[in-house]
């Protein structure tokens, strides 16, 4: 398949709207493609490399040389173009990148060369988000998109489970399994703004038992066991393995042969309070070797164990395989009952030993990776919201100089692209204006006399009183004194908050 073509498929998902459109048009262009290219066609139109990272930054794109008279480029050509590109280290390695990728884009149509600086720019956005396009590969292999979407939990790659769909169909989809040492997109839980809600969810209304269990203020990790090695990936499948010494200590020595963890790392001062979130996170995100700030381990679910797949099991029996394997002290604090008020008074005590909240659970529901579902709910003692910065503007008096106000945005899966929430310049120390201002100025993409432009990337956690009807935004929504807690390094844009979820809150 020509680069060509897939640039054609992206202008032309990116002019519709209308979901089952964009569905068709991205699952033509994957029936057109070989199986080799169908993980790289999915792998570009959903704005990604297959290589993640190479390196290219807004520098080495600025200034692209004369563009060719006619296609010639292959997907596997661009994919094999990225690869050395990627590969190249040391000295001179900037100016190596950069005459590679000179070369490629010269190679390529003036069409081309658009796509390919949007898609190394991150700006790749034409609405083709993972349920669009795990839909689209069901359409172009004639599978039920319920057996793709299980291979993509299992494999953690859609660009992968897309080549195997339109090599093999159902018979190839149904050779995913779970891999020890190959990381799963992990469960995630919905908002409830209260117990009694959190249990009107789990239970659909019908009084029933659930598990209620702290939430912690860290860092989400999934930990792989087997031969006596310990591998620990982060919520976004990266291996941090290397960096937490005394963790890999910590879950060696527990006595199993083969296992996979879901859990928690925290930061704890010796009274066992969490100390911020900040220190958590440089402790995961720092190479230097020794913990300067250990982390403490708690784990909440068991995924795999002694060969044995329990991903399909309740809550309940989970758990208990995991109590039966793991000491109490690397437990995720539990509570079963069907009361609310000793569930409030255990989200009370969590709240008191300084954590966010609690997680309620149903204790039937399987571990559904990647999926926010009714299975899990979250309760904080306040409102909060990840969304995505769209553009940011100058400050004003001692904010002079600072990017200070933010336009909030929201994730809209069904059409593509984001819907703003409004403003706010409040939460903010100085330090964050400092910090938000670099990074926000690296993230540009257009700017006028007040306002910065930026790519949607940029995740951050707010907190807020309500939510209003407003006119004034096209959600039709606004949010009331919101004001910002934290920047999600951690959380991907795709992770976002999305509309439905805001207009949610606004109907209860």
């Amino acid at each position: 398949m020509l680069l060509a073509e897939l640039a054609e498929v992206s202008r032309a998902v990116a002019a519709t709207r209308a979901r089952l459109a964009k569905i068709e048009a991205l699952a033509v262009a994957l029936r057109a493609a070989t199986p080799p290219e169908a993980p790289i066609a999915v792998a570009y139109l959903s704005g990604e490399l297959p290589q993640r990272q190479i390196g290219v930054g807004w520098a080495a794109l600025r200034s692209a040389p004369p563009p060719a008279a006619s296609p010639s480029l292959t997907l596997t050509d661009v994919d094999e173009a990225f690869t050395r590109i990627g590969a190249v280290a040391g000295k001179g390695s900037a100016v190596s990148r950069r005459e590679l990728i000179g070369s490629l884009l010269g190679a390529a149509t003036g069409d081309e060369q658009r796509f390919l600086v949007r898609l190394l720019s991150g700006e790749l956005r034409q609405g083709a988000l993972d349920g669009v396009m795990t839909d689209a590969v069901a359409r172009a292999a004639s599978v039920p998109v319920a057996q793709v979407r299980r291979a993509v939990m299992l494999r953690g790659s859609l660009p992968a489970v897309a080549e195997a769909a339109l090599r093999g169909g159902n018979d190839a989809l149904a050779g995913f399994g779970l891999l020890v040492g190959q990381p799963l997109k992990p469960m995630l839980a919905a908002s409830a703004a209260s117990m009694e809600d959190a249990f009107a969810k789990i239970a659909d209304g019908v009084p029933a038992h659930a598990a209620v269990e702290w939430k912690l203020d860290g860092i989400r990790i999934q930990a792989h066991l087997a031969g006596g090695s310990v591998r620990l990936f982060t919520r976004t499948l990266d291996d941090i393995t290397a960096r937490l010494p005394e963790v890999v200590a910590t879950l060696g020595k527990l006595p199993v042969r083969a296992a996979v963890f879901d859990g928690e790392l925290i930061a704890l001062r010796a009274d066992g309070s969490p100390l911020p979130f900040q220190d958590t996170a440089a402790r995961a995100a720092s190479d230097a070797p020794g913990p300067a700030v250990p982390l403490s381990v708690f784990l909440f679910d068991v995924l795999h164990l002694d060969g044995a797949d329990l991903i399909d099991l309740p809550d309940e029996q989970r758990h208990a395989a995991l109590a039966g394997i793991v000491p109490a002290g690397l437990l995720m604090p539990r509570l079963v009952t069907d009361s609310v008020d000793s569930a409030t008074a255990f989200f009370r005590d969590a709240l008191a030993h300084g954590h966010e909240g609690v997680v309620v659970k149903a204790l039937s529901t399987p571990y559904a990776a990647g999926r926010r579902g009714a299975g899990w709910i979250k309760v904080k003692p306040r409102h909060t919201l990840d969304l995505v910065v769209l553009a940011v503007e100058w400050g004003h008096g001692r904010r002079r100089g600072w990017l200070s106000n933010l336009h909030l945005g929201a994730r809209d899966p069904r059409a593509g692209g984001w819907v703003m929430l409004g403003k706010t310049f409040k939460g903010l120390t100085d330090e964050l204006l400092t910090w938000q201002t670099a990074r926000l100025l690296q993230l540009e993409d257009h700017r006028d006399d007040w306002t910065v432009y930026v790519r949607p990337e940029l995740v951050v956690e707010i907190a807020f009183d309500g939510v209003q009807r407003s006119p004034r935004y096209p959600g039709g929504v606004a949010l009331r004194f919101a004001r910002v807690l934290r920047y999600r390094d951690d959380k991907p844009a795709a992770e976002a908050d999305t509309i439905e979820t805001v207009r949610a809150l606004a109907a209860g």
